[in-house]
């Protein structure tokens, strides 16, 4: 028997429609939920060096970004220092306030930690504000007030210049030698961070020395010592003494 032909069956071609817009980006976001997974454990955790690691490691850098895109959202006008020195006073802030955020509730810490940090801002440009408004400057000052900042500022340089000759003395160790001295810069920027309380200090500490808190008190109790003995000569010299006579009770 002759074969059946078979005619060959032309398979039409399907064209998948593309897809319009942009494609997917497979970068991970600056603050996601590894970030607020890592917040999560940093509020759980009561060891202090797990904190610190933690924070460093996996959220310090997620709350530096948010504090610049913040200010650079806003453009609040108001705020007399660099750029730097006011993302690190917010950056400060949601530290201070890490332990508020209760991921219970079923809040994302981008979105409340965005509040903390815009709350802040407007606060304090407000405030510097009414400032502005209330004071024209330095001739509206009576000249005793003018008299009293002059004689706080040199007691302070003074202050800062018996401290930057005596640390290598005082202090043996590395880490207590770097405590000192971010110690010192915050000294030398209180105009700046004036406003700030003890714990927002000791944070601005942890974050330069990356030390633990307890060698930071321990710091400070030596410089506390040293401060009430210079300040006493102060007053009833007017001067202190780099080569401070009392040195040698301390030790």
């Amino acid at each position: 028997m002759p074969k059946a032909k078979v005619k060959d069956k032309k398979v039409k071609e399907v064209k998948v429609p593309k897809k319009r817009g942009r494609p997917k980006s497979k970068k991970r976001m600056y603050f996601d939920e590894v970030v607020q997974d890592a917040i999560v454990q940093y509020n759980l955790s009561d060891n202090n060096t797990f904190r610190n690691r933690i924070y460093q490691e996996r959220i310090h850098k997620a709350f530096d970004k948010l504090a610049e895109n913040i200010i650079n959202t806003f453009k609040f006008s108001y705020f007399d220092y660099p750029f730097e020195d006011v993302k690190h006073e917010v950056v400060a802030f949601m530290v201070m306030n890490i332990h508020k955020w209760d991921h219970t509730k079923g809040s994302k810490a981008f979105s409340y930690f965005s509040i903390v940090a815009k709350n802040y801002l407007i606060l304090h440009n407000n405030a510097n504000y009414k400032k502005l408004k209330q004071h024209t400057g330095i001739e509206a000052l009576n000249k005793q007030q003018k008299n009293e900042d002059t004689d706080y500022d040199y007691f302070i340089s003074e202050i800062i210049r018996y401290f930057e000759y005596n640390i290598p003395k005082i202090f043996k160790k590395k880490r207590d030698i770097d405590i000192s001295y971010a110690i010192l810069e915050i000294f030398k920027r209180k105009e700046e961070i004036e406003n700030f309380n003890k714990k927002a200090l000791y944070i601005l500490i942890r974050e330069m020395t990356n030390v633990n808190t307890s060698h930071i008190t321990s710091v400070v109790n030596v410089f506390k010592k040293h401060y009430k003995i210079i300040l006493n000569d102060f007053y009833h010299s007017g001067v202190i003494s780099i080569k401070d006579k009392h040195f040698n009770k301390f030790f």
